[in-house]
C-alpha cells in the first residue's frame, strides 16, 4: 500500500475557534496566529479513531466487517508521518448481552490493534462498551474510564458520558476535571476526548449528554479548548462559545445527519462506493491549530 500524504486535503481548525480552508497546508491565518514562543519543534501529529464496533456483523451494512479495523492498522502504519499516539474515541466494540462474548470481543480488539507501530495508544469507551456493566468489562481491559495527560504543551482530558448508561458525566467526574484543570494557565491548549456529543445534537438519536452544561461551564474560561468525539459515525463540526467540537467519522458503519431520516439506523453499504462515508481522522498540532485531515482505511485521503 502506498504511503499516503495528510497534506493532499487539509481543514484547519484553531484551537479556541474554527476556520475551514483547503490546501492551506503550514501557512498560519492571519500572519500571527501561532503566538509568541510558538517553535516548530512542538508541533505534532496524532490519529483519531472511533466507532469501530468490533464484532459487529451485518453484510448488508459492512460486508467487510472482520477486515476494517486490519485495514486501518495497515493505513495507519503506511502513513508518510508517523503519528506520536493514536486515540480511539469509544465503541471499540459492538455491544453484547453475553459477558463472556464481551470480554472476548475486547481482547480481539487489543489483540488487533496492538499491530499499530506507535509507541502509545489511547482508548476510552463507548456505550458498546460500557453502559451493560457501568464499564467493568472495560476497564479490564484498557484502563480508567477518565483520565488527563500532556502532550508537548496541550493537556488533555478524556471524559467518560457512556458507563452511566442515562449518557450523564456525574457530578463525581465534574469535580475531578474541575479540580483537574484548576492548576492550568486559562490560556493553556485543551483538548476533551470523549464518545457521546457534549451538547445537544439530536437528543432524540441519543445525541447528546444530559448534563454537557456542567462540563462546558467548567471549559468555558479557558480560552483554547476543543472537542475530538465520536458516536455519532459523520464528521460534524460544531462551536459551542468560542469552543471547537469536532465529530469523527466510523470505521464499521455511517448513520444519517440528524433528523434527515425517520430513524437513526445505519446507511446500508453501497457496492458502487464500498467504504463510503467510512474512514479516521489525522490531526495536526501547530502552534495553537489543529489541521484535520479525513483519511480512509482503504483509498488513502477522503475529500
Amino acid at each position: 500500500m502506498s504511503e499516503m500524504n495528510r497534506r493532499d486535503f487539509i481543514k484547519l481548525a484553531g484551537v479556541g475557534g474554527v476556520v475551514f480552508a483547503s490546501a492551506l497546508r503550514s501557512r498560519a491565518v492571519g500572519g500571527s496566529a501561532f503566538g509568541a514562543g510558538y517553535s516548530e519543534s512542538d508541533d505534532f501529529y496524532f490519529v483519531q479513531l472511533s466507532d469501530t464496533h468490533w464484532g459487529f456483523d451485518g453484510p448488508a451494512i459492512n460486508p467487510d466487517s472482520r477486515g476494517t479495523l486490519k485495514k486501518a492498522v495497515t493505513a495507519i502504519n503506511g502513513l508518510e508521518e508517523k503519528p506520536d499516539f493514536v486515540v480511539f474515541t469509544g465503541d471499540l466494540t459492538h455491544t453484547t448481552d453475553d459477558a463472556k462474548l464481551r470480554h472476548d470481543r475486547m481482547s480481539e480488539f487489543r489483540d488487533i490493534v496492538a499491530g499499530l507501530n506507535v509507541k502509545t495508544t489511547r482508548f476510552m469507551a463507548g456505550e458498546h462498551d460500557a453502559a451493560l456493566d457501568r464499564g467493568d468489562a472495560y476497564q479490564k481491559h484498557f484502563g480508567k474510564l477518565h483520565y488527563g495527560f500532556d502532550h508537548k504543551g496541550i493537556h488533555f482530558v478524556v471524559i467518560d458520558n457512556v458507563s452511566d448508561p442515562q449518557a450523564t458525566v456525574g457530578e463525581a467526574q465534574t469535580r475531578w476535571l474541575e479540580q483537574d484543570l484548576r492548576t492550568l494557565r486559562n490560556n493553556t491548549p485543551i483538548v476533551v476526548l470523549t464518545h457521546r456529543p457534549l451538547f445537544d445534537l439530536y437528543p432524540q438519536w441519543d445525541w447528546s449528554t444530559r448534563d454537557a452544561a456542567a462540563v462546558i461551564d467548567i471549559l468555558m474560561p479557558h480560552k483554547n479548548v476543543t472537542v475530538f468525539y465520536g458516536h455519532i459515525h459523520q464528521e460534524h463540526h460544531h462551536m459551542t462559545g468560542h469552543i471547537a467540537h469536532h465529530a469523527a467519522k466510523s470505521l464499521m458503519f455511517p448513520l444519517p445527519p440528524p433528523g434527515s431520516a425517520p430513524r437513526r439506523a445505519p446507511v446500508p453499504w453501497d457496492q458502487s462506493a464500498p467504504h463510503k462515508g467510512l474512514g479516521f481522522r489525522g490531526i495536526e498540532a501547530r502552534g495553537q491549530q489543529f489541521q484535520l485531515t479525513e483519511l480512509s482505511a482503504t483509498k488513502g485521503k477522503e475529500s
